[in-house]
């Protein structure tokens, strides 16, 4: 099954590029687990901070301009992922008498030990669904579903290219007016399976 809108005939520029790289030396991944830093990651806007921080380091003042919220509020925000360690100061800046901070990512990936809300299942998917825009005339959002009965090792294997799919999404290079979210996951279902070959069919 799958909602994609048939392509136009406009082309596409899949030159080479280089790929995006931070203004700041960052971990693979980070493995998110404490109490404090699952309660961190499931705010909006420190989300919206750590995404902002995926593209180049940034301070306060820059994180506030972005999310047009308060700097005491963003400052707060930031010193709550920095407790977590989920955010560092990554360089300094001095202007005129004050130092600005640049904050960056302590991890690419944040991998989570356990869902923030564990009431809700799926806040995964709707917290990602939750900033979707579907402007008219637009290709996207584009998503598509499938199952299929394969041992686990396999889909194991394939999680592991959804995600390198997931870094090179990362590495584009960062231009245009519109942020874009690349949402993908491959999970067991519920689903009936048919028996391996013929067994259990009746012969007419």
């Amino acid at each position: 099954m799958s909602g994609h809108k048939p392509r136009s005939e406009k082309s596409i520029d899949v030159t080479p590029h280089e790929p995006h790289e931070l203004d700041y030396e960052i971990d693979d991944a980070v493995v998110v687990s404490s109490k404090a830093q699952l309660k961190a990651v499931a705010d909006d806007t420190r989300a919206d901070i750590l995404n902002l921080l995926s593209e180049r380091a940034a301070t306060v003042t820059h994180l506030a301009d972005a999310l047009a919220k308060p700097k005491g509020t963003i400052g707060y925000h930031a010193k709550v992922l920095e407790d977590a360690g989920l955010i560092r100061v990554v360089r300094t800046n001095k202007v005129r008498a004050m130092t600005e901070k640049y904050y960056g990512r302590t991890g690419k990936t944040m991998i989570l030990a356990d869902a923030p809300k564990p009431d809700d299942p799926l806040w995964f998917v709707n917290d990602a669904l939750k900033h979707l825009s579907a402007p008219p005339d637009s290709l996207l959002p584009m998503f598509t579903s499938r199952v299929a009965r394969i041992p686990a090792e396999h889909a194991e294997a394939f999680a592991d290219r959804v995600m390198a799919l997931a870094q090179e999404f990362l590495e584009l290079p960062r231009k245009g007016d519109t942020v874009f979210g690349f949402l993908a996951g491959v999970f067991p279902t519920d689903h009936p399976a048919l028996p391996d070959g013929d067994e259990g069919v009746a012969s007419d």
